[in-house]
């Protein structure tokens, strides 16, 4: 696998204080720079864990605390500066608690606000640091929270818009986020490519009976050769590419389950993509779709 990605706390303990934190961090990039001279794998994304430790319970960047608004702050530029170091392509937002669990104590404008802020910050910090990535939002409609503020891929469009940061960012998707916010992989691939906001994909599948992330390992080629299709005719990857967010299920007994989920996961995209190359040089599907469309031009 050519590439890897990160979140800050996966690669050092987050430590006891924010002193701790990053100085905990930076021996860690050091090290990751060297793993990657190593070895010759590149970074496809970093990120910041913004999510889990429970002063991000009522979020982060909504925060209505503005100590932990400035942590989240300060882990964030921590983050894009070493996703910057080590040559990352992408920098990710994934808002896990950038929402609401009730109306009753919440303002939704102010919330939306902060956040808006927050977001143009981070590309102020992009641009200053001479970040060449592409920032990418990755859109989920629940969970933790109630009901997140990047909902799906036409919400994260309307926001962007309102803060003027439509040619600034795009978005990361995952499929299973799409179950969640009632829609197919295919539409979330194909309303960001018409948007203009497609970035990079987590490849990965959910359950539509459940209402949580399973986060399986992706397994139809039905499904994402109609993926990759789309992606194919948009003019491929840029700077994003394939992470498979999943992991084994609770019954796996056996270490190389691991191994064998990715194996698994990486055949069925690769034969998707197979397929995909072959509906476009066949040109059938175009052809009936352009015979059904009327086209205003004319």
């Amino acid at each position: 696998m050519p590439y890897y990605c990160f979140h800050d706390v996966d690669v050092s303990p987050e430590g006891a204080s924010l002193k701790e934190y990053l100085n905990n961090f930076a021996q860690m990039v050091d090290v990751l720079a060297e793993k990657q001279q190593q070895s010759g794998v590149k970074l496809l994304w970093g990120t910041a864990n913004c999510f889990t430790h429970p002063r991000y319970g009522a979020g982060a960047a909504t925060n209505p605390d503005p100590e932990v608004f400035s942590w989240a702050a300060t882990q964030v530029v921590t983050a894009m500066n070493a996703t910057h170091q080590l040559g990352g392509e992408n920098y990710v937002l994934w808002g896990g608690r950038e929402g609401y669990e009730t109306l009753l104590n919440t303002d939704l404008r102010q919330e939306r606000e902060q956040i808006g802020r927050f977001m143009q910050m981070v590309v102020e910090h992009k641009h200053k640091i001479g970040f060449q990535g592409t920032l990418l939002i990755e859109p989920k409609p629940q969970e933790p929270t109630k009901h997140q503020y990047d909902y799906d891929v036409a919400t994260v469009y309307g926001f962007l818009k309102q803060f003027g940061l439509e040619k600034e960012i795009k978005v990361n998707i995952e499929a299973n986020h799409a179950t969640l916010a009632g829609h197919s992989f295919h539409h979330e691939i194909a309303s960001a490519i018409a948007l203009g906001i497609f970035g990079s994909v987590d490849a990965n599948r959910g359950d539509p009976q459940l209402g949580w992330d399973t986060d399986q390992f992706p397994v139809s080629v039905e499904e994402n050769a109609l993926i990759m299709y789309e992606i194919i005719k948009a003019g491929g990857f840029t700077t994003g590419g394939l992470n498979f967010d999943a992991k084994v299920r609770r019954q796996s007994t056996d270490k190389y389950d691991l191994f064998y989920g990715h194996i698994g996961a990486m055949d069925t995209m690769a034969l998707s993509l197979k397929v995909a190359a072959r509906m476009i040089e066949d040109g059938e599907l175009d052809k009936r779709v352009a015979k059904r469309l009327w086209r205003l031009e004319q």
